[in-house]
C-alpha cells in the first residue's frame, strides 16, 4: 500500500474523506507531479525515443533518470539541475491535493496530520506517510 493511502486510509476511517476523494487527489497530484522526461520533452530537450532510453536503462540500473540522461548526453548537468528544480518547486502532497481539491481545509488537514504523526510515533511505526 503506498504512503498516500496509508494516510488516506486513517482519513476514510476518521469519516473525513470518501475513498473517491483519495483517487481524485491522487489524479490531480499525478497530473501536477511530472516526470523530468515529461519536463525535458516540454521544452525540447529531450525525444520521446530518448526517454524511453533513459527508462529501460533506469530498469536494469535502477540509477536516477536524470544521471542515465547525462551520461548518455541527451542532457546536461545543469539542464537536470534546472528540470529537478521546475519539479520541486511544483511538487503537490496528497494533504494539499485534498485541500485543492476542496474535500478538506487547511487547518483540518494540519491538524490531521500532527494526529496521525502523533499515532505513528506512540505505535512505534517508522514508516514514512
Amino acid at each position: 500500500m503506498s504512503k498516500h493511502f496509508r494516510f488516506g486510509k486513517y482519513l476514510v476511517d476518521k469519516g473525513l474523506i470518501t475513498t473517491d476523494a483519495i483517487i481524485n487527489a491522487r489524479l490531480l497530484q499525478r497530473r501536477n507531479n511530472r516526470m523530468i522526461g515529461e519536463l525535458a520533452r516540454d521544452k525540447g530537450w529531450i525525444t520521446d525515443d530518448q526517454i524511453l532510453r533513459v527508462l529501460i536503462m533506469q530498469e536494469e540500473t535502477f540509477d536516477k533518470f536524470g544521471e542515465i540522461a547525462v551520461r548518455e548526453q541527451y542532457l546536461t548537468k545543469e539542464q537536470v539541475d534546472d528540470l529537478l528544480k521546475q519539479q520541486s518547486d511544483s511538487y503537490m502532497y496528497f494533504g494539499e491535493a485534498l485541500v485543492r481539491i476542496g474535500i478538506i481545509s487547511d487547518e483540518d488537514i494540519i491538524t490531521e496530520l500532527k494526529e496521525f504523526n502523533r499515532l505513528k510515533i506512540q505505535r512505534g511505526d517508522k514508516t514514512s506517510l
